[in-house]
């Protein structure tokens, strides 16, 4: 009974972590856009299709750069952009996984940008050095577009969630709370270590709240990617 009525909790939040993701990208804050010339984890990006999400956070190969978003915002082949006026082409998602798993890699074709390794948390720029899998207990921090940036604990690992689509498998629980305005896909960490990037929630910053999370070690490893460059 109990596994059912989180089950139940989580879909309804799911949805509605599906409405923001999915946007109108016209109706995007100018704080939402990436500095120019460069784009960190936290950044909005702009789709073609009408959508924006934040980069996860940036990775690398022996060739090329890429951004890490939830797998459910980002179709295979879709352009994305770094403005809301869609102007300023910076690349095309390459691989999108969901249900399953729920990430997307964004491939950066724009030369004339920078991918590195940090993530944006208001004023700040945290660097990025490595990537973990997340344990129980372990502090854990994310920045949101209106929360800014926040911090609580990792509170059980290898979750199941619902979406309609199909199920997420091996999602983490964290106390982190969001607010109205914070989109999914922002990025989770502890340090200068990468742990995952959120796909829903529930509650808020004043009764308290919840948040899943894709990890983001195995996404890397899955594609042979690295953080840290």
């Amino acid at each position: 009974m109990r596994l059912r009525t989180i089950l139940a909790q989580v879909l309804t939040v799911a949805l509605a972590t599906l409405a923001l993701l999915v946007a109108p990208a016209g109706g995007a804050a100018a704080a939402g856009q990436a500095a120019a010339g460069v784009i960190r984890g936290g950044d909005l990006l702009y789709s073609s299709g009408g959508s924006r999400c934040p980069v996860s956070f940036n990775a690398a190969n022996s060739t090329r750069f890429y951004g890490i978003m939830p797998g459910h915002c980002a179709s295979v082949g879709s352009r994305w952009f770094a403005d809301p006026g869609l102007t300023i082409h910076v690349g095309v998602t390459e691989v999108s996984v969901f249900p399953g798993n729920d990430y997307a890699l964004i491939r950066y074709t724009n030369p004339d940008y920078s991918y590195p390794s940090v993530v944006a948390a208001g004023s700040q720029s945290i660097r990025i050095d490595r990537a973990a899998h997340p344990a129980v207990g372990q502090r854990v921090c994310q920045a949101g577009r209106s929360t800014g940036l926040r911090c609580g604990v990792v509170q059980s690992v290898n979750n199941t969630i619902n979406f309609p689509e199909g199920v997420v498998n091996g999602v983490f629980r964290s106390t982190l709370c969001a607010e109205p305005g914070d989109m999914g896909g922002g990025p989770a960490f502890s340090g200068n270590t990468a742990l995952g990037f959120g796909i829903g929630g529930s509650g808020n910053c004043s009764s308290g709240g919840t948040t899943f999370h894709q990890p983001v070690a195995p996404v890397l490893a899955a594609h042979g990617l690295r953080v840290g460059y």
